[in-house]
């Protein structure tokens, strides 16, 4: 079993970015740049080692290696992504590495990538590149090649390696369970569950009873075997429910217009824990947007472009304008689910709009955002 944290620690030391290994600040896969690019990367890693694991870290300065951190990423549907306009397509993960030193919310995006041995390229154009084309690592570059070049196993013995290192023992989960419980959430309700004797997973946040059912928020989940975040967030109200063998969470998200809010059910999560010490993880998106009168929602819509841009020339908001500012994250979520499919790029102009001024706005409108990324990705 690996600890992804110290597999990303191995990952740093060795050397620079090379065929097997990419590194970056952070990646913009909402954007077609960012999702072109981060498309040509896992093409050419895939391609680069056709018999073994490559990675991508995320969060870390590329000239010395400081881990930085990015936000918190859900990833459950990345592997749609990548199906859609690969050939050949690897099979991909995205886990979120916590450390210890890094801010609340704050982790180390860890991917890897398996190659499925054929020649991986492109399936059709996306931003400037070509679809047909064929990409390869050249050192910490990934670059085009012809599509008739051969795969070659140059890696496999230096990946196994540096897993090896990183390979988990009794001491690091201890310690793991011990932090977790005793000092990251000591100000929160805390709980751990052993699975199969080998596999730990620890959950917190704030917990209460509704009609019966226990609902948590201020919800962090960890897989601490491997230091894989599994779950966070401030917002959504989670339940968690488990037996001997599986381990699920159900996420909702909280949706209405004027204060008649309802919290409906987004994404399931169940993880199913094997006795020849593996497990598998699944999600299922089983959420059902509310649907509202379009002729409300422009008038919604329009207000909230209009909140947007006299926040940015500055101008001084009236009360109730400054309530409205409150819901604007909601209520653009609602209306791109209910067609208005401009609303995403504005809710993206509004990142950077809020992000001084209202803090608290700028983090819903994070989370609003994930849940449209989930949505498209499914």
């Amino acid at each position: 079993m690996i600890n992804k944290r110290l597999l990303v620690k191995n990952l740093l030391a060795h050397n620079d970015e090379n065929s097997f290994y990419d590194k970056k600040r952070f990646i913009a896969i909402g954007e077609k740049e960012g999702k072109a690019k981060f498309l040509k990367h896992v093409c050419a890693l895939a391609n680069s080692n056709p018999m073994n694991n490559s990675f991508i870290v995320i969060g870390v300065e590329d000239e010395d290696n400081q881990i930085v951190g990015v936000d918190f990423f859900d990833d459950s549907k990345i592997q749609n992504l990548v199906n859609a306009y690969l050939d050949n397509p690897p099979l991909i993960s995205y886990e979120n590495i916590p450390f210890p030193h890094l801010a609340e919310g704050k982790v180390v995006g860890l991917v890897t990538i398996k190659s499925n041995g054929e020649i991986c390229s492109l399936r059709k154009n996306i931003w400037k590149y070509y679809g047909g084309s064929v990409f390869f690592r050249e050192g910490s570059i990934s670059l085009p090649k012809a599509f008739d070049i051969e795969l070659k196993d140059i890696n496999s013995k230096a990946v196994a390696t540096i897993e090896q290192h990183a390979r988990n023992n009794i001491e690091l989960t201890l310690d793991g369970v011990i932090d977790f419980i005793n000092h990251r959430h000591k100000d929160l309700q805390s709980d751990y569950k052993v699975f199969k004797e080998q596999f730990v997973v620890c959950w917190a946040g704030n917990k209460k009873e509704v009609k019966g059912q226990t609902y948590y928020n201020r919800v962090d989940i960890e897989l601490i075997n491997e230091q894989v975040k599994l779950f966070y967030s401030d917002l959504d109200e989670v339940t968690i429910t488990y037996d001997d063998h599986s381990f699920t969470t159900m996420e909702y998200v909280q949706l209405g217009l004027e204060g008649k809010q309802r919290y409906y059910p987004l994404e399931e999560l169940v993880i199913t824990f094997k006795e020849n010490g593996t497990y598998q993880i699944q999600t299922e998106l089983v959420f059902e947007p509310p649907r509202y009168d379009k002729k409300i929602l422009h008038h919604i819509y329009n207000t909230n472009n209009s909140l947007l841009a006299k926040i940015k020339q500055g101008i001084a908001l009236k009360s109730t304008e400054v309530e409205d500012v409150l819901h604007l994250p909601d209520t653009y979520l609602i209306c791109y689910l209910n067609g208005f499919e401009e609303a995403r790029h504005q809710m993206e102009i509004a990142r950077g709009i809020v992000k001084e001024q209202f803090p608290k706005i700028y983090d819903s409108l994070k989370a609003a955002l994930r849940i449209l990324r989930k949505v498209a990705y499914n």
